[in-house]
């Protein structure tokens, strides 16, 4: 039997940690990352620890990075301003390595990469965004919008499988399409939440008892279920930043820009979610914080 590949992760914020836990239980010895973020890996009892990404690259046969967007990931792979750390690729050499990108990106922009990648190195590049929140991390149930050629996506899968449930939905950059098209249910859902509960508190109804009734009909989903419940608690803290939201509904409307689409939803949710983070201050909090957003409009 083939040895089983090495695994490097660099990302461990609030969702690649516990990415990262899970794989370490399924790949005994085989990951090695580093803290960049300052969070204590001590429950990482298989992982080798690193200090920089030129470590992660020169000791891991896939990469899984879990990162805000490609900006990072170049800086990552291409090393930081100081020199202290070479970065990934130069750890990595000319040997022939996969990279799973976790990030939320533009699709073009991941192909692009990609491109700069075949053309200077053996990495071969998979897309593989994320969807079920930190609440998803941590249970390893997230669903994992994989894009790249088959045996690349194979090989991906074989490693996500431990976090949650990988799909292999078509060439490079398909998981990125599906994640903006996650993202406008997403935000559509959360801010169609956030009003309602405005609409049902002002009119002296119990938050908390409708959204256990409108759970069991049409309006039932897992936003409903994960941050209605907080928005009845005003409890806007942790989980997914809704200044992320910006850039992943900028996504959305280049998709649909290019598929020459004419969207209903885009531009305005687009302009809602930057209208939060910008000019009302609230882009740090929680998405949930639609709530207080409207109720302070």
């Amino acid at each position: 039997m083939a040895p089983s590949p090495r695994i490097g992760i660099i990302g461990t914020g609030a969702m690649g940690k516990p990415m990262a836990q899970h794989i370490a239980t399924a790949n005994p010895n085989l990951v090695c990352y580093t803290t960049h973020d300052g969070l204590p890996l001590s429950t990482l009892k298989a992982a080798s620890h690193v200090p920089t990404n030129f470590d992660v690259g020169a000791g891991s046969d896939v990469v899984l990075t879990v990162l805000p967007d490609l900006p990072q990931l170049r800086e990552v792979l291409y090393g930081d301003s100081t020199g202290e750390d070479r970065g990934l690729l130069a750890g990595i050499g000319n040997r022939d390595v996969l990279l799973i990108i976790s990030s939320s990106s533009s699709p073009d922009g991941v192909r692009k990469l990609a491109e700069e990648l075949t053309a200077s190195t053996s990495v071969r590049v998979v897309d593989a965004p994320l969807s079920g929140g930190v609440e998803g991390a941590a249970a390893g149930t997230l669903s994992i919008m994989v894009g790249g050629s088959q045996a690349d996506a194979t090989q991906a899968i074989s490693v996500l499988s431990a976090c949650g449930t990988p799909v292999h939905l078509g060439p490079l950059g398909a998981g990125q399409v599906a994640k903006a098209c996650n993202q406008l249910i997403v935000a559509a859902t959360v801010m169609a939440v956030g009003e309602a509960a405005v609409l049902a508190q002002r009119s002296d109804l119990d938050l908390r008892q409708m959204f256990e009734l409108l759970g069991g009909g049409y309006a039932g989903s897992k936003v409903l279920t994960t941050k209605a419940f907080r928005m009845a608690d005003e409890d806007y803290d942790g989980g997914g930043a809704a200044k992320y939201m910006v850039k992943d509904l900028g996504i959305a409307r280049s998709i649909a820009e290019s598929t020459e689409t004419n969207s209903v939803l885009g531009g305005p949710l687009f302009s809602a979610f930057e209208e939060l983070s910008e000019s009302a201050g609230l882009g740090d909090k929680d998405i949930c914080v639609t709530r207080k957003f409207i109720e302070e409009r």
